[in-house]
């Protein structure tokens, strides 16, 4: 996105001119984001890991496989700085890691990277470097127990409704909104939901059904393409590409030269 598409987007949102500039100088500065030959804006290579996790929300389903009742555990060690530990937490959390005695975090072994491969992914999400990570096959009762529930089932459940119905209500409504309104709530309401799938520790269905998740990623869905609605002429009046998968426009460039 060209910069004036995204100070023009931060208004709806209430964001001056200046913080949007200082934010991206700063997103800039950690490789967040970087710049193509145009000037404009993209994902940088540090965002690649959360990128990815991101976009999986549509399909969370294939990010998981049959359940066997191994675990994965993680130990992470005392007297790191606080900025690697709050990484470490988050890294952790993002992918359904829950703590079950002090520095140990462990999540069901159901997702279909194998234990060497979500060790790369935490560190790609900031897991720190000397933690260390393992694959548990015989836990002992007390700590199977223990394990099962680390996890509140209850709000998850309820969570998944209370944002289903929300999504439901929002989407009878955009039609009638102004463009700018429409646009503002669909971004911040999609973004949430997104946002709470994207943190769902994907339990197995041994522990937690998956009917009500599913069900609210289908619902999203269908909320998705009513945001993307609301925001595409917005987008297409700044050029920015948004009806398929984003690409970066060095690689599409080489490519017209070569068909040249």
């Amino acid at each position: 996105m060209p910069v004036a598409a995204l100070v023009e987007a931060g208004g709806i949102f209430g964001i001056r001119a200046g913080s949007i500039r200082v934010a991206l100088a700063r997103l800039l500065a950690d490789a967040r984001i970087e710049r193509d030959g145009r000037g404009r804006y993209r994902l940088g290579a540090a965002s690649t890991p959360i990128e990815t996790l991101v976009r999986s929300w549509r399909h969370l389903e294939e990010r998981t496989c049959t359940w066997t009742g191994a675990w994965l555990g993680v130990q992470v060690r005392s007297g790191t700085p606080r900025a690697d530990r709050s990484h470490s937490l988050r890294a952790l959390r993002l992918l359904g890691y829950a703590q079950l005695s002090s520095g140990f975090y462990v999540r069901p072994a159901n997702l279909r990277e194998r234990p060497v491969e979500s060790r790369a992914l935490l560190g790609g999400l900031g897991l720190e470097a000397s933690a260390v990570s393992c694959e548990l096959h015989d836990l002992d009762a007390r700590s199977q127990r223990a394990a099962l529930e680390l996890w509140d089932l209850e709000a998850l459940l309820r969570g998944y409704r209370e944002m289903r119905a929300r999504l439901e209500e929002s989407a009878e409504g955009l039609a009638k909104r102004t463009t700018e309104a429409a646009m503002a709530e669909s971004f911040l309401l999609g973004g949430q939901v997104i946002g709470q799938l994207v943190q769902d520790p994907l339990l197995p269905e041994q522990i937690l059904p998956r009917q009500e998740r599913d069900a609210l990623v289908q619902t999203m869905r269908h909320y998705d393409a009513l945001g993307r609605a609301a925001w595409s002429a917005f987008l297409d009046r700044f050029g920015v590409r948004h009806r398929s998968t984003p690409q970066d426009t060095r690689v599409v460039a080489s490519l017209n030269r070569a068909r040249a």
